[in-house]
């Protein structure tokens, strides 16, 4: 079985580490934030604010930060798939 990495130039291997470790980070901050009003998502979050089931406030401002990082997991995954699309086109 052939290591997919040993194909990769090392420059494309190590911006595929650096983006694995950082989407990695993104959820886990993500679930962290989140785990602390013991909801799933920050959707449900913003809406035990609005009916009053938890303080508003730093629990919006945390919503708000779920909310920035999930679009940045987001933004990065698209990053991952435009880097794995290009090598399949190259290869």
């Amino acid at each position: 079985m052939s290591n997919f990495f040993d194909k990769l130039p090392f420059e494309t291997a190590a911006h595929m580490e650096q983006l694995s470790r950082l989407m990695y980070e993104l959820r886990e901050n993500h679930a962290q934030v989140l785990t602390q009003y013991g909801v799933a998502d920050e959707v449900v979050l913003l809406e035990y604010i609005r009916d009053g089931r938890i303080a508003e406030h730093p629990a919006y401002e945390h919503y708000l930060g779920a909310r920035i990082l999930a679009a940045s997991r987001d933004a990065v995954r698209a990053e991952l798939q435009a880097l794995l699309d290009g090598m399949t086109r190259n290869a």
